[in-house]
């Protein structure tokens, strides 16, 4: 529209990084700080609509995806979202564990602005050992999330980015009766004892986790990986949305992504409400679980 201003996503994403730093500071509803958002009571935060300013595709298609992230209310119940990239085969990697890169840069961009707005990061050991992450938000402006390594064997290197590098807090879940063994390896302030985080029978649990990190004041979690650990968290019913990215790429015998309980017929599969967003080449489904999860 002639004489139109159009924004883009350098305008809205510091207004994204004061909502998430309102929510975390307990403000009630902390206006956004150059009205790029606005918040309605019954519909969460929305776009701003000013004369002669307007938003550009991809600064609509960035908010419309992290909205359900936006909406969460200061001092709330815990909120947790994952991801998975995976091929067109549902792999997550090859048989050897490379999965560098699956997914392509407009993705990992999504995966650190989720980083940077979510309280926690988790990834499980598998992935923690095999791909030695930073979980640090490179790719955009905003603050580090803190770091969650589930580790209930104790077998992560102490030499891990994660634990040595200092970038951010970094805490090493493993069960409560573990605690103090974990905290002669990494030290008692990296150390995060989960009551009944495993069973007698090794059997993991994902809701003591999520309860441990709430009282901790970490309520917005975000689930990295690996395919192990999201689908533990899906088929617990403790994950409220999920992004499942697919890349136009086929891996031959690759590492599986999701793995859950198997049904007897299609009627019995869930259908989650779900809205499918183009990142460059890879298509992201945004599946909302929170039916479930309730």
């Amino acid at each position: 529209m002639t004489g139109t201003r159009v924004h883009g996503i350098d305008a809205l994403w510091p207004d994204c990084l004061a909502v998430a730093h309102a929510r975390r500071s307990g403000d009630a509803r902390q206006a956004a700080h150059d009205a790029a958002l606005v918040y309605a009571e019954g519909q969460g935060w929305q776009l701003a609509s000013r004369a002669g300013q307007g938003w550009d595709d991809e600064a609509c298609q960035v908010f419309e995806l992290l909205k359900p992230l936006l909406d969460r209310p200061p001092g709330g119940d815990s909120w947790v979202l994952g991801q998975l990239g995976q091929s067109l085969n549902g792999c997550i990697a090859t048989h050897g564990g490379d999965a560098n890169f699956v997914n392509g840069p407009e993705v990992l961009t999504h995966l650190h602005r989720l980083r940077a707005l979510s309280d926690a990061v988790i990834v499980g050991a598998g992935t923690a050992a095999l791909d030695n992450p930073q979980l640090t938000t490179r790719r955009v402006p905003g603050p580090n999330p803190v770091r969650v390594l589930l580790d209930p064997g104790l077998g992560l290197a102490t030499t891990l980015k994660a634990l040595s590098d200092g970038q951010a807090p970094t805490l090493l879940a493993c069960d409560a009766t573990r605690a103090a063994q974990a905290a002669r390896r990494v030290g008692a302030d990296q150390v995060l004892g989960v009551e009944g985080l495993v069973d007698a029978q090794g059997a993991i649990a994902m809701a003591p986790l999520v309860a441990a990190l709430h009282a901790r004041g970490l309520s917005v979690l975000f689930v990295e990986g690996g395919g192990v650990t999201v689908s533990r968290f899906l088929s617990q019913s403790c994950l409220d949305r999920l992004h499942l990215s697919v890349a136009p790429v086929v891996i031959g015998g690759g590492r599986p992504g999701l793995q859950l309980p198997l049904h007897a017929s299609m009627r019995d599969c869930p259908r989650p409400p779900a809205r499918i967003f183009s990142l460059g080449q890879d298509m992201l489904w945004d599946l909302d679980l929170s039916a479930a999860r309730r």
